[in-house]
């Protein structure tokens, strides 16, 4: 299948589910947030998982470690390398938990998809417009505070490889406005579900969620050595470091 082949079936997924969508967003304006949040949480991993099916491959195989490391209450930021589309449904399926994610303002265009990302929770960012920016991250703030979990990725793009890229350290700033935990998390083996070969591929993805590093009452020292420190948690996980090691 082709990725506008998958993309098309995403869309008649979602129009399947309109029924659902318009639940969510009438319980919002009522203000029962809590009766849409459970919603939400029965009904966006198994969409998770028919995005893997479906872009990925039924036979991928998905290997999960450290859920223990999750915090059971409040909200947290996860931190992952980015290597595939499928990035996102990994996360969300392997902790079995909805988390909103930074996303590209353009994708407000695509009204099918945003009005679901807007019920996660996603936040919109419009990385050319300083203003927005800071539109976004205050939004960021406020969506960790009200108790919804978001996930970033500092490399910023796809490597589809297995190779990590550097992290802006930009991203972590609203994990430290909020002073919640971040969960790292090291994704091996998704590009091979698609990128690799441009087309669905059966393989194995390792998802490690590791142990919270704390982000509360930290001096702005101790916050410029957390970028660092997340990224190498997350490479050693990867088969380039075991490589050198």
């Amino acid at each position: 299948m082709t990725f506008a082949g998958a993309i098309f079936k995403t869309a008649i997924y979602l129009l399947k589910h309109q029924n659902i969508k318009r639940q969510c967003i009438r319980l919002e304006k009522q203000g029962k947030i809590a009766e849409r949040d459970e919603i939400v949480q029965k009904y966006v991993p198994g969409w998770a998982s028919y995005m893997i099916d479906l872009i990925g491959s039924k036979k991928a195989v998905i290997n999960v470690k450290g859920t223990e490391n999750i915090p059971k209450d409040g909200s947290v930021v996860f931190v992952a390398n980015h290597q595939s589309y499928l990035d996102i449904p990994l996360i969300i399926t392997g902790s079995q938990r909805v988390m909103g994610f930074i996303a590209k303002y353009e994708i407000l265009r695509v009204p099918l998809l945003s009005d679901w990302m807007k019920i996660i929770q996603c936040v919109f960012l419009k990385r050319k417009s300083p203003h927005q920016s800071v539109l976004a991250m205050n939004k960021a703030v406020k969506t960790i505070k009200d108790g919804y979990s978001l996930v970033i990725f500092p490399e910023g793009h796809r490597s589809r490889c297995d190779e990590i890229k550097e992290f802006h350290h930009g991203s972590f700033k609203f994990a430290f406005r909020s002073e919640v935990p971040i969960v790292p998390v090291t994704i091996d083996g998704s590009f091979h579900l698609y990128e690799e070969h441009k087309k669905p591929m059966p393989g194995t993805v390792n998802l490690t969620f590791h142990p919270p590093i704390q982000t509360a009452g930290l001096t702005r020292e101790q916050q410029n050595e957390i970028p660092d420190k997340v990224f190498n948690i997350i490479k050693a996980d990867l088969p380039q470091a075991a490589a050198s090691n």
